[in-house]
């Protein structure tokens, strides 16, 4: 994690977008979320995402490695905060949004007690294969049953270009999420904006999916 410090500092920081996410404005209803309830963003940056939920009318919890990211979202969007620390975290906080600074695997099922969703666009596929199932593991752990997840993902032949982002293919979601989650593909698109980087690379295809993801019973053993 602290090669995504690292990439902060530096300003390495390219799989930022200024634009709401297109997918999530197309399938934000499957989250099933009320005015006033709560999504969690992990791995959140300084997402424009962010503001869309506050705009529609929830509240965010996200989690970030990097506190320059956190103060760098709230100061860009000219919004107040206040900051206090809370057990392994640093939180940069006001009442419709909190970001939690620290390492996500510290997170607590006691933290996570409010959140109705979550929403994951460049979490999953930040993180290298090791780390890919420990970290739906953890998910799974800290996250109210019956609460849906939005995860958005990449595929792209990993072995043209190196991470991240990561390629994370149907069979890596549906063995990722395979205990305790009911798994839906709502959208795959061969995508031919291909991002530059991408193009550079010389990959030979690049899709995008949107998955509904929701958390329906104990793990067994």
């Amino acid at each position: 994690m602290t090669d995504w410090i690292q990439r902060w500092s530096e300003g390495k920081i390219g799989w930022h977008s200024e634009s709401i996410n297109e997918s999530l404005i197309k399938h934000i209803d499957c989250l099933g979320l009320s005015t006033g309830e709560t999504v969690f963003v992990p791995l959140c940056g300084k997402s424009k995402d962010m503001i869309h939920f506050m705009q529609e009318g929830f509240k965010v919890i996200g989690v970030e490695i990097s506190e320059l990211g956190a103060k760098q979202f709230f100061d860009e969007n000219c919004i107040s905060y206040s900051v206090k620390e809370l057990e392994n975290f640093v939180v940069y906080y006001n009442n419709k949004i909190s970001i939690y600074c620290g390492d996500f695997f510290n997170l607590s099922s006691s933290m996570m007690d409010s959140i109705d969703a979550t929403y994951d666009r460049a979490s999953l596929i930040a993180l290298p294969a090791d780390l890919r199932q420990k970290y739906a593991n953890h998910l799974y752990s800290i996250i109210p049953n019956g609460s849906s997840i939005l995860l958005l993902t990449i595929n792209y032949p990993q072995s043209q270009m190196t991470g991240p982002p990561f390629a994370v293919n149907n069979d890596e979601v549906k063995l990722l999420y395979s205990e305790g989650f009911d798994c839906q593909l709502l959208e795959c698109i061969d995508d031919g904006d291909i991002e530059p980087k991408f193009l550079q690379a010389g990959v030979e295809f690049f899709q995008t999916a949107t998955y509904c993801l929701r958390k329906n019973r104990e793990i067994n053993g």
